[in-house]
């Protein structure tokens, strides 16, 4: 029988939680039991403005319901003064859920460097800086919990978001490299890539679908992912509605040129077909595993 997952004693960030998935994640950990740091700036969607509302309201729902939450309405870019505010309410970070998140969507050739550059720091330079204040207290304590929010226009792309589609799947190239930093101090890192109906979405889905992603339906992976039973790290998960599966990296076998002799453009051109074949493809787990078929081929043709 599958042990209930609890959080009790434990104190978990949730930034970005004034409203949407945040906010939905911010009560279910509460639900079970944890000590709930409620962080959002305020802003609008796009990143402009602040208000106290937002996490004060949220911060309300779990006190009237008999949970333990405190508000804080600093910028995820001032990552330390969230995490220290979290230690002053309750002397610890156990879990930090990386969720807030802005959008700036504009076609490239539109795209000014404001756009770029707010979507960067909100999403990547912020989770750095949430997360970096809360390593230490992890690594001194020998337990962690991370989460990043990832998105399926990182990983497959979205018209009129490649500074988010860049932001995002950035995000899982530092939760791959924190999971292998992080193991050996019981730190595990797993990014999710969600579909919810929140106002960063509305109106970029059908409304007879939008009612139907309610925020709520992704917030159980993300606490398992934050709970002791959870022993997976690296992984990327796409989530909503209901339904939930894992990502992971293919790669078609390739063809081997002689690396003595050199090879042409029309070499490649010849080989296409192969290069780009994902029968019996592989699915390389770290480094090592990438670099195993270019090794051998340096061997097969080593003099």
């Amino acid at each position: 029988m599958t042990q209930p997952i609890r959080f009790e004693d434990k104190v978990v960030i949730v930034t970005g939680a004034g409203g949407g998935l945040g906010r939905a994640h911010a009560l279910l950990f509460a639900r079970h039991g944890a000590r709930v740091l409620v962080n959002d700036l305020g802003g609008t969607a796009q990143g402009e403005g602040a208000s106290s509302s937002a996490a004060d309201r949220v911060v309300e729902e779990i006190r009237q319901a008999g949970g333990t939450a405190v508000a804080n309405h600093d910028s995820v870019t001032d990552g330390e003064r969230i995490v220290e505010q979290a230690l002053d309410s309750f002397g610890r970070v156990d879990v930090v859920v990386n969720n807030a998140g802005i959008l700036r969507d504009r076609t490239f050739h539109k795209m000014e460097d404001a756009d770029w550059d707010l979507v960067y720091r909100v999403h990547v330079e912020g989770a750095y800086k949430v997360t970096r204040a809360a390593w230490p207290l992890m690594r001194e304590q020998g337990h962690g919990r991370v989460i990043f929010t990832a998105s399926t226009s990182g990983i497959y792309g979205n018209f009129g978001q490649a500074n988010y589609g860049m932001a995002k799947l950035g995000l899982y190239g530092l939760t791959r490299t924190l999971a292998l930093e992080g193991r050996k101090s019981n730190i595990l890192v797993n990014a999710i890539a969600p579909t919810g109906g929140t106002r960063m979405t509305e109106g970029l889905i059908p409304p007879q679908v939008f009612e139907q992603l309610k925020p709520e339906l992704v917030s159980p992976l993300v606490v398992y992912l934050a709970s002791e039973q959870c022993q997976d790290s690296g992984g990327l998960f796409e989530v909503g509605g209901g339904w939930m599966g894992k990502v992971r990296w293919e790669r078609s076998l390739g063809v081997g040129f002689d690396p003595r002799t050199g090879f042409a453009a029309e070499d490649v051109a010849a080989n296409w077909t192969r290069i780009c074949d994902f029968q019996d493809a592989a699915h390389p787990a770290d480094n090592l595993e990438a670099l195993r078929e270019m090794m051998a081929n340096l061997q097969k043709y080593a003099g």
